[in-house]
């Protein structure tokens, strides 16, 4: 099963696509979708849902994985980050992939086994899952492929 991770945001949308099969996880692609912040939104959102619609065309992927907004420190950006989720979902929907959401608690709590671990934790686990040394340097491409593999505990 191919699972894409999606990381949403307006100025980078990470995104991660693995395959899950017999309990094993691999990483296919990851990258990100970074707009210029001196646009306008519309045309940053538009951006994303062209980059994105590229992705999921390419990849083809049986379903997705999505960050959802849970607490945000910066008031400034969360509704930029709710339009950009958005569209992502937008964007699965006209492919009609399926698409879970999951807060960061809950892909901490999968991942690590706790809901408040650091980031260099979620790292880490990505590294083990993935057998792996290196991963992308964006964390927010890396934060897509931990939520692609926390949807790996929820397939029956």
């Amino acid at each position: 099963m191919k699972i894409l991770g999606i990381d949403p945001g307006m100025a980078i949308v990470g995104y991660g696509l693995i395959d899950y099969t017999d309990n094993k996880i691999s990483l296919l692609a990851s990258g990100s979708i970074q707009t210029d912040k001196t646009l306008p939104d519309s045309k940053r959102l538009f951006e994303i849902f062209k980059d994105l619609s590229f992705v999921v065309d390419k990849y083809k992927p049986d379903c997705a994985s999505v960050e959802n907004l849970f607490f945000f420190k910066n008031q400034k950006t969360v509704i930029p980050v709710a339009e950009a989720r958005g569209v992502i979902l937008t964007v699965l929907e006209k492919f009609s992939i399926p698409a879970y959401s999951y807060t960061p608690m809950e892909v901490k709590q999968v991942l690590t086994g706790y809901g408040r671990a650091e980031k260099k934790e979620v790292e880490q686990m990505v590294k083990v899952l993935l057998n792996t040394d290196s991963l992308p340097k964006l964390d927010d491409t890396v934060d897509a492929i931990a939520i692609a593999i926390c949807h790996t505990r929820n397939i029956i």
